[in-house]
């Protein structure tokens, strides 16, 4: 199979652990080897999320008062190149017989996006309110809830392209591993022709939906550091979703900083192109991947008509 599979920022680094570089070491070296036994069986496009290293990244250069602050599409360029180069360390050496390649990739907003307006993308470290709004203050934050904590909030709009599309398709037909639309990509806006970074961060599931819709992948899998989706989080009725729907799915309600964007990546594709998307544990990702563990989102209505070919697809993914 064409799997496209998204890890969670906090999959690598877990919630309120410290953004120690030998602690997210450790993460990837976990993460690659459960990648690597899926990419020994399935053509293995590898997204991933970047919240806390951006704001983390965003922290080290707010410190240094001698220049003004880098804007976040180079802090996303940044943490693209940092993940994507422990993930293929760890990668080439679990698979030292396939190729794997790490794309910085950029994707089209569109600049008069709402969210602009209306930042809800959390990154960086949790803190509680009482520090949140002192670190605001600081720093010239928005600051929003992230669960029981509050974390800076950046815009986050939706993903309309993908820039380097062409190259990520020939790598696939190579059989290469490709690490690809890190932290949903570096965002990018279309100026009388040229491509100019704008200051937001991608939804990374966002992203991996497009892309997984139009390299034609068989399955989307969204990798996170929870087992599955629950219906009533956080309340004495919860329970966990199996197989489910993109229609019961969405007459539910989801945190929109943490599983909404999950659930709504993973319902688009389901809608878009009649194939699964799976939900699951980072470190249950074979089980999730082949639809015995976590939640298994399913197309009950037709399926759409034609599935375009990724062969046909245009350069720029539009």
């Amino acid at each position: 199979m064409r799997l496209v599979v998204a890890l969670g920022g906090n999959a690598l680094l877990r919630r309120g652990e410290p953004a120690e570089a030998s602690i997210q070491r450790q993460r990837v070296l976990d993460a690659a080897s459960a990648l690597a036994a899926l990419a020994r069986e399935h053509e293995l496009v590898i997204t991933h999320g970047n919240g806390p290293q951006v704001g983390l990244l965003a922290l080290e250069a707010a410190a240094y008062a001698d220049v003004a602050p880098y804007p976040l599409d180079l802090l996303g360029a940044e943490s693209q190149g940092l993940i994507g180069y422990l993930l293929a360390q760890e990668l080439q050496n679990h698979l030292p017989d396939r190729d794997v390649a790490v794309v910085l990739t950029q994707v089209l907003v569109d600049a008069d996006d709402p969210a602009f307006a209306n930042p809800s993308k959390p990154i960086g470290p949790v803190y509680d309110q009482t520090e949140a709004t002192r670190q605001a203050g600081l720093h010239d934050w928005t600051i929003g809830r992230d669960g029981a904590s509050w974390r800076r909030v950046v815009p986050s709009p939706e993903p309309r392209g993908i820039v380097e599309f062409d190259s990520i398709r020939r790598l696939l037909t190579c059989r290469t591993v490709v690490v690809c639309a890190g932290g949903g990509g570096v965002p990018v806006v279309r100026d009388e022709g040229r491509l100019r970074g704008v200051e937001a961060v991608i939804d990374k599931d966002l992203t991996a939906a497009l892309l997984a819709e139009r390299i034609g992948a068989d399955r989307l899998v969204i990798a996170t550091d929870v087992a599955g989706v629950v219906r009533h989080w956080g309340r004495p009725d919860a329970e966990p979703i199996g197989d489910t729907s993109p229609e019961e799915l969405r007459a539910l309600s989801f945190a929109p900083g943490s599983m909404g964007p999950k659930v709504e990546a993973a319902c688009r594709f389901v809608e878009r192109t009649g194939f699964p998307a799976s939900i699951g544990a980072l470190d249950n990702l074979a089980n999730v991947a082949a639809a015995r563990a976590g939640t298994q989102i399913l197309c009950t209505s037709p399926a759409p008509a034609l599935r375009p070919s990724p062969d046909s697809l245009a350069l720029s993914g539009l």
